[in-house]
């Protein structure tokens, strides 16, 4: 029987070190932090846990850590109040720019959505000689 823990199906085959990361708010030093607290053999397979590490993992998981649709309200909510102060990383956010001093003439093509303006591309083929 799948896994759920505060709202997420965590996968079946890996370890469940590597599965805790699937919870968004719980990266690899969380993860290992809290099998560490709670005991459990971190190479264990998710789908190898009893039914009481399962309790344990999920009790200890929403006790501690604020995870899902709670930490991203938060992570909105600031984001929304930098925006509001007008501060210099809610202007950067605004116009989906980096907000973290890189440099932007090149290396922030994912940001600035893929754009290529580069001379001659799209140009159309001269006409031909008569």
């Amino acid at each position: 029987m799948p896994v759920r823990i505060v709202g997420i199906t965590i996968p079946q085959e890996k370890r469940i070190e590597v599965a805790l990361t699937y919870i968004y708010g719980i990266g690899p030093s969380s993860a290992k932090k809290i099998l560490n607290e709670l005991k459990i053999n971190p190479n264990k397979k998710t789908k190898d846990l009893t039914s009481e590490e399962e309790n344990t993992l999920r009790e200890y998981i929403r006790k501690n850590f604020k995870t899902e649709g709670d930490l991203k309200r938060e992570v909105m909510g600031n984001i929304k109040r930098l925006k509001e102060v007008r501060a210099y990383r809610g202007i950067r956010h605004e116009k989906r720019l980096p907000g973290r001093g890189q440099r932007t003439k090149t290396n922030s093509r994912t940001v600035r959505g893929n754009v290529r303006v580069t001379l001659g591309s799209g140009r159309k083929p001269s006409a031909q000689k008569t």
